[in-house]
This record gives C-alpha cells, sequence and structure tokens, in this order.
C-alpha cells in the first residue's frame, strides 16, 4: 500500500509543473557553522518566556547560516481555542506584510531586470487615471514605481473596506489611485499596505499573469518552496469565509488528511470557530479575495529558509538563479534618495519598523515583519538569517511581538562565534 501511495505522489508531482522538487536546506549542528549551541539556547528560554506571559500561543525559530539550517525548533501550541494543537516545525503561518518582501517586490525586481519597467517609471502609465501629488498652488510631483517600493510615495498607510464586501481588486485599485496625497513623494515616509496593493497591479499587468502565479512560477516552485503560497477565498450568503481554491501544498497531504491541518489559524470567526487559510489582513482577504500585494502569503519556516540562503547566495540555489547579482544588490541597500527613511527596494534595513533587526546584527542587515507575528531578518555580512514565525493574533488581536522578535536576534546573533 505504502509503495502505491509514493507512486501515486510522484505522479501527482509530474503532472503538477507549480510545484517543484523539494530541496530543504541541510541540518547541521550549530557549532559546524561557526554558532554555540549553548547560547542558542537563549532564544529557547525568550520564546517560552513569551509563551507562559501569553504573548504568543507558540513559535517557530529558524536559523541560517551560511547556507545551512542551524537551528529549527517549534515552541508551544499552534492553536489554543477552541481546541488545542501543537506547534510543529512544519506549521506553515499566515505571512502577513512579509508578503511584500517574500513576493511583491521579488517579482517586481524579476520584472525590473527583464525590461519590464523600470523603478523611474511612473505609476499612472500603468494604472490610467492614477493620481499624482499636487500641492497647494497646483503642481504635480510624480509618484513613481520606486517611491512604491520605498513607502515614501505619499500615499495614505491603509483604508479599512466595507466588512460586508465581496472581493473586487478594480475597486480596491481605483479607490488607492484617487486617495488624497499626504506628502510630496520621495519628502516623507509612511508604511503603506496600499504601496504594494498599487505594485501588485504593476506586477501583473506588465507580467499578464496574477501575483500568485507569477510568484509561484517564478519564485517558490523553482526553489521547491512546497509550502509557500496564496490561498484564494470569499465570503458565502451568510458572510463566512471560505477557500475558493486550495494551495499547491494540498496535492501532497497524506490521503484523509486536510490541508488546513498544518495552518496556523489567526483570529476568531464567528462563535466557535477561527480564520485558518484565509488571509488576515481586512484589504488582502476582503478586497483582494486573499492574493494581495500587501498579504496573503502562507509560508513555512523550512520554505523561508530557502528563500533566505537564496538571497544570500547572491540569487541563486541549487542552481536556479532567481534574481541577478545586481538585483540582490537592490533588495541589500537603501537608495539615495530613501536614505533619511531607511527603506530599501521591498525591505527595511534601518527605519523605526526594523527593531526587529536587534543590536548586534551589521548595519547592512535587511528585515521585514508581519502584523501577524512573523518576521524575517537577513544579515549578509554574517551570513545568518533568522526566522521567527508565530501567530500571536491567535485567538485574538491586542499582542505585540515587536520586543520578543529583537530579542530573538540578539540571542542568535550572540551565538556567532567566528567572526
Amino acid at each position: 500500500m505504502k509503495t502505491i501511495q509514493r507512486l501515486l505522489m510522484l505522479l501527482i508531482l509530474a503532472a503538477l509543473p507549480a510545484i517543484g522538487q523539494a530541496q530543504q536546506l541541510k541540518h547541521v549542528r550549530p557549532e559546524t557553522v561557526g554558532m554555540d549551541s549553548q547560547r542558542l539556547l537563549k532564544a529557547d528560554s525568550i520564546i517560552e518566556d513569551a509563551i507562559r506571559q501569553g504573548t504568543i500561543p507558540g513559535a517557530v525559530l529558524a536559523v541560517v547560516r551560511h547556507g545551512k539550517m542551524a537551528y529549527l525548533k517549534a515552541y508551544g501550541n499552534r492553536q489554543v481555542w477552541p481546541v488545542v494543537r501543537p506547534m510543529t516545525t512544519n506549521t506553515i503561518f499566515d505571512m502577513a506584510s512579509c508578503s511584500k518582501a517574500m513576493s511583491t517586490a521579488l517579482s517586481a525586481l524579476i520584472l525590473c531586470e527583464e525590461g519590464k519597467f523600470r523603478m523611474l517609471d511612473a505609476v499612472s502609465n500603468y494604472i490610467p487615471g492614477f493620481e499624482d501629488w499636487k500641492d497647494e498652488s497646483g503642481e504635480t510631483t510624480t509618484i513613481r514605481i520606486h517611491h512604491l517600493m520605498t513607502h515614501t510615495s505619499g500615499l495614505p498607510a491603509y483604508y479599512s473596506p466595507p466588512a460586508d464586501a465581496a472581493p473586487d481588486p478594480e475597486a480596491a485599485i481605483q479607490h488607492i489611485a484617487h486617495m488624497r496625497r499626504q506628502f510630496e513623494p520621495a519628502k516623507g515616509f509612511r508604511y503603506s499596505c496600499l504601496n504594494f496593493i498599487t505594485l501588485q497591479r504593476i506586477v501583473e499587468k506588465t507580467s499578464g499573469m496574477s501575483l500568485r502565479d507569477f510568484s509561484r512560477q517564478r519564485i517558490f516552485a523553482p526553489l521547491g518552496m512546497n509550502h509557500t503560497d496564496y490561498i484564494p477565498c470569499a465570503p458565502d450568503e451568510n458572510g463566512v469565509w471560505h477557500n475558493t481554491a486550495e494551495p499547491c501544498w494540498a496535492a501532497l497531504m497524506p490521503e484523509g488528511q486536510d490541508w488546513r491541518s498544518i495552518v496556523a489559524p489567526t483570529t476568531r470567526q464567528g462563535a466557535d470557530s477561527v480564520l485558518c487559510g484565509m488571509v488576515h489582513d481586512p484589504l488582502a482577504r476582503i478586497m483582494n479575495g486573499g492574493i494581495s500585494g500587501n498579504a496573503g502569503l502562507f509560508s513555512s519556516a523550512e520554505d523561508i529558509a530557502i528563500l533566505c540562503a537564496m538571497i544570500q547566495n547572491n540569487g541563486t540555489w541549487h542552481g536556479k538563479r532567481i534574481l541577478g547579482q545586481q538585483a540582490v544588490r537592490l533588495l541589500r541597500t537603501v537608495p539615495r534618495f530613501a536614505e533619511p527613511f531607511g527603506r530599501t527596494y521591498g525591505w527595511d534595513c534601518y527605519s523605526a519598523y526594523a527593531s526587529c533587526n536587534g543590536d548586534l546584527f551589521s548595519p547592512k542587515t535587511i528585515c521585514h515583519t508581519g502584523f501577524t507575528g512573523t518576521g524575517i531578518v537577513i544579515d549578509p555580512e554574517l551570513d545568518c538569517s533568522v526566522i521567527l514565525l508565530t501567530n500571536s493574533v491567535h485567538p485574538d488581536e491586542g499582542r505585540s511581538t515587536v520586543r520578543l522578535r529583537s530579542v530573538v536576534s540578539n540571542a542568535v546573533a550572540a551565538s556567532i562565534t567566528d567572526r
């Protein structure tokens, strides 16, 4: 029977080109990559304290050094209401705003490399009617793609869609196109989900594909990230949200096991259920149906570790080139016009949102975080990445992981012995 199941799985993999061959990082002892395993135990106690204090229900921590998995551990529970389920290292999380860095920004850089657009292009070239900044005298300043990627466009941070709205991406982009701009481009900084929803439209228009399909085909499948995907969703007639398609890992689940069984739920939905496999962010879910430039990606620690290793390896992994070396340089470097604000093309270096870098990693460190409690830190100088995944909004919102992410990064950086 097991032989038949293996054959069936091979047939499934052959029939589904969107699912690549698994390429998990080699797991090694910390000492083999210049890290002190005893010092790394400090990260354990920090996370376990956060669980005891009720800051998070559980977590997964992964540490990548020199292209290898130096540390991978699960803590606590992935679900505490209405039932309790333990956290496992293969748990899949709602990555929230980490989607911006992992998917939307990388997709944009790939298309820039291919000449589909340049960072200096006006947003209005791709979204007809998109309004530029206009001062009191009527003088205009063009909002450009590089302003979207560095959160210097002047767009507001967010807007709240009607709770009873049905997914309507066109209505969302039209609303953004005509919202009041808050400052002249490049004259200020405001972290904005609207920047990356706008960037999503440019990615989709220039590639001719949905963001989900493009990122899957050009980033995640080639890297063998078989547990990373957007999951479309929509409400039923009673306003209860349901998935309208399955993620890529559904085909890999054992017979009879639901693909949601390895997903960390987020907030409550109704009296006795939680959102699970449907993006937490209201704009991404309500207006964009789960496929959104600002949020919506689901992923696991081992998959994200591969992505980090690719970035650390100048855009390639296992012979697959995802980004050219110059594109990797862009995502690691704060451009001159954005130096006062600390944002690179899609990632964060030293803005006020970069506290997850901690105090001990190098000044070249880049990072991104998500509202659900996720975080990714990549230090190219020390060749080390920290992936801390939690679902701190489960079962209810109101807790912050800002400090937790910082002190975990410090514990990991302090364990490095060879630099």
